[in-house]
């Protein structure tokens, strides 16, 4: 279809359902024994919270995941089957950073970013790792870009691990901040968010952004269309199941295939957390 040799990095198979599971622990297995004893700390909405509270079970460290009270039930769930303790917030990032930094204090454990922390990305690049592992002649690997730390991560791989190969950003036109940032050479925000990539909407950071700039190509942008079709074209042909943050990447492949005939292109399915109640197809 593209007229290249794709490969794909199916993060969505990891047990909690993502590449997140990397970063989650190899941030706490970076910690010393005392700060492991005193537990960890996080916010989010979604796939870290799961990511975190099954890494710190697994190690058997203490996780306090500060949430949204609107986050969804289904992700709460996960988080109590793997033994985090919630710790409820108003939803926006102010009131997520406030709490946080108020569990922190309460009880010494230590904080730890979804994507904007050095342990953390450098665990999100190992999935690109190993994927050059696999096949060392990768022209381009093909990465979402969100909050920056898998695509940061998966920029480092490349440079350090591969004689050649280049790192290309997919990312939605509704929420193209990291597009921008690239641009402008700063951090760039978002005035909204409206993608049904919903693992997409937040913003780059100050330990990742420096990556990207210097690692990465180019970032893809992509319309709302185009991710799902994308998606559904994998739930189709590969018969897995991919959230719509995932097909991102693989959309921007397929809008600009004329750029990549006849190469070799790893491509990270970045999870498959998917509402299957709510699907877009």
């Amino acid at each position: 279809m593209v007229q290249a040799k794709v490969f794909f990095k199916c993060e969505n198979f990891q047990k909690m359902g993502a590449f997140k599971m990397r970063g989650a622990a190899n941030a706490i297995l970076s910690l010393s024994s005392d700060e492991q004893a005193k537990g960890v700390v996080t916010h989010s909405s979604g796939n870290f919270a799961q990511a975190l509270a099954l890494a710190a079970k697994k190690i058997g460290v203490k996780a306090y995941i500060v949430m949204p009270k609107n986050a969804p039930q289904v992700k709460k769930n996960a988080v109590k089957t793997y033994e985090g303790e919630i710790i409820e917030c108003d939803s926006n990032p102010i009131a997520r950073e406030e709490m946080a930094v108020k569990v922190q204090k309460e009880t010494g454990a230590k904080f730890i970013h979804p994507s904007n922390d050095d342990a953390v990305i450098y665990g999100q690049g190992t999935a690109a790792m190993e994927l050059l592992e696999n096949y060392p002649d990768l022209d381009y690997i093909f990465s979402p870009v969100g909050g920056g730390g898998l695509i940061a991560g998966t920029a480092l791989a490349a440079h350090y691990f591969s004689k050649y190969c280049k790192v290309i950003g997919g990312e939605p036109i509704n929420a193209d901040d990291a597009y921008r940032s690239l641009l402008s050479g700063k951090i760039e925000l978002n005035d909204s968010t409206d993608t049904i990539a919903d693992g997409l909407r937040t913003n780059l950071g100050d330990r990742n952004f420096p990556i990207i700039k210097k690692y990465v190509e180019k970032i893809m942008r992509v319309e709302e269309e185009e991710i799902i079709a994308a998606m559904k074209l994998i739930w189709e042909r590969m018969k897995i199941i991919i959230e719509p943050s995932s097909a991102v990447a693989f959309a921007a492949l397929l809008k600009n295939k004329s750029d990549y005939k006849n190469k070799n292109i790893g491509i990270i399915i970045s999870g498959g957390n998917v509402d299957i109640a709510n699907l877009p197809f």
